[in-house]
């Protein structure tokens, strides 16, 4: 890197306000997160209803996403199989973002399209819960997944944000965070995630 391009970039980096960006970001994630919990109480309470019903019954829930949000898939399906907050009997949850084998073979035979619905056609059966997690709600593989979840009698759900996209089709219950900030949707996604882990685990009570 020449001197200039060094001065420059050192030059921005000074000009950079910690604490306005600090507020501000705080300021956001605030705003959303109250958004969040004015507005979802209805549509949260609808899949726990749900969830509650078919763990029991020998359901399982399948969460699936892309990026970021296959990371929240993981993390979940961790959160309901090993533990939340205390020690008590697993809750089943698998997901569909973490066998290399299976997502490189899906996408080499059948394409990226098709990561999730052919895990659904292979692993899904009536009474399960698939979960769909999509910022914008038009991702086209998660969208397949929902569509071959509805194909077999499997409850279809979501967490979206902006205005849902085309997940507002194909879910019996969508969690649609209001707002149009990546990074905030993703905070509430995992947040409502948690608060369905700690919710399931009282209502069916196992703590």
């Amino acid at each position: 890197m020449s001197g200039k391009s060094a001065e420059t970039l050192e030059k921005k980096g000074n000009d950079f306000d910690l604490k306005s960006f600090w507020a501000a970001e705080q300021q956001e994630h605030i705003e959303v997160a109250s958004k969040t919990f004015d507005t979802l109480k209805k549509e949260f309470s609808e899949l726990l209803e749900l969830c509650a019903k078919s763990l029991p019954n020998g359901g399982k829930i399948l969460f699936f996403g892309n990026g970021g949000s296959a990371a929240d898939a993981q993390h979940l399906a961790t959160e309901m199989t090993v533990r939340f907050v205390k020690d008590r009997a697993p809750l089943s949850a698998i997901a569909l973002t973490t066998d290399t084998s299976t997502l490189t073979a899906i996408g080499n035979d059948f394409g990226f399209d098709h990561l999730f619905s052919r895990q659904i056609d292979a692993l899904g059966n009536p009474g399960d819960i698939a979960i769909g997690l999509s910022t914008s709600g038009n991702s086209t593989n998660v969208l397949n997944a929902l569509k071959a979840a509805r194909s077999k009698n499997i409850i279809t759900a979501g967490f979206s944000g902006r205005d849902g996209g085309s997940m507002n089709e194909y879910c019996n219950v969508l969690l649609i965070v209001p707002s149009d900030s990546t990074a905030r949707i993703q905070e509430m996604h995992i947040t409502l995630g948690h608060m369905l882990c700690g919710a399931l685990e009282h209502k069916l009570g196992l703590v």
